[in-house]
């Protein structure tokens, strides 16, 4: 399969959700709706929504009962990356090219942006109309695992201990913490959902989900690198700032090589979580591959 075609086709299958779902931006009041969408729709891989779709399909579900919890996600994701950027956190001017939203909107504006889209993204879960034809079960079982996901357990817990240990030196243990609660719970929470809302088995979102856990972790290893060796206009972010701000990262501890060592292992990793699945999962198998080319 042609993997990029595949990415670009589901990505635009997102974004059109996205704009039917979320609130229009002349909507009272319009200044909060504008920064929601100025976020949601500055460009992006949408990886984690395509991830949702692909594990519906690879278990046997419609990717369309999915969109819904697919577009959760990301909505879930754009909140991280505007609180991320703001002062208080790493001080981003750039974000996907453009200037990052506390600089557009102030950071009143920006966080309250943030907030809006992460009630935003429970809201589209949960609405009946939009998830009828999917089991009351499965529902809130991809309700409960997001929010494990992305809160102190997951995403939030990452995130913290990424801000404590700036400038200290520390163990491969806690690096490994940080990376997989900061990116890579939310990416494999992506792919159980999916497979969850799809009707897979236990033993099937176990799969998908340490799939995920294992490609987002050589996902933020990737990120790492492109830190180091990237360059600015392809990754439309600021870069060298890792290492200025004496954040831990792979590349940090073990160097490059070994941390493109380490990434390919475990994209070889995740892929083998799917050898059970058959021919339905070859998007998950592709994505997880294209993860170690990617320049952005």
């Amino acid at each position: 399969m042609d993997v990029k075609k595949y990415l670009e086709r589901r990505r635009f299958q997102v974004d059109r959700a996205l704009d039917r779902w979320i609130v229009g931006r002349d909507e009272f009041p319009p200044g909060l709706h504008k920064a929601m969408r100025y976020s949601v729709f500055a460009g992006g891989k949408r990886l984690r929504p395509i991830l949702v779709l692909a594990a519906a399909e690879a278990v046997g579900g419609k990717a369309a009962e999915a969109l819904p919890v697919a577009c959760a996600l990301e909505l879930i994701h754009t909140y991280s990356l505007i609180h991320d950027d703001l002062p208080a956190m790493d001080d981003d001017d750039l974000r996907r090219g453009r200037p990052t939203s506390h600089k557009v909107f102030g950071e009143a504006a920006a966080i309250l942006a943030g907030d809006a889209l992460l009630t935003e993204a429970f809201q589209l879960m949960a609405r009946p109309d939009l998830m009828k034809n999917v089991p009351v079960r499965r529902r809130l079982e991809a309700i409960h695992l997001v929010a494990m996901s992305a809160g102190s357990q997951g995403m939030v817990g990452g995130q913290v201990m990424d801000m404590a240990c700036e400038g200290a030196e520390i163990k491969p243990d806690i690096l490994e913490y940080i990376h997989t609660h900061k990116t890579g719970a939310l990416i494999g929470a992506a792919a159980a959902a999916g497979g969850i809302i799809g009707g897979g088995s236990p033993r099937e979102v176990r799969a998908l989900e340490e799939y995920g856990r294992k490609m987002g972790l050589g996902f933020q290893i990737v990120d790492d690198l492109l830190d180091v060796e990237g360059e600015e206009n392809k990754m439309g972010k600021t870069v060298g700032k890792d290492r200025a701000k004496g954040k831990a990262t792979y590349p940090a501890l073990f160097g490059i090589e070994d941390s493109h060592r380490k990434a390919e292992g475990l994209i070889r990793e995740a892929t083998a979580r799917l050898d059970s699945f058959d021919r339905r999962a070859n998007p998950l198998r592709e994505i997880a591959r294209y993860i170690l080319q990617r320049k952005n």
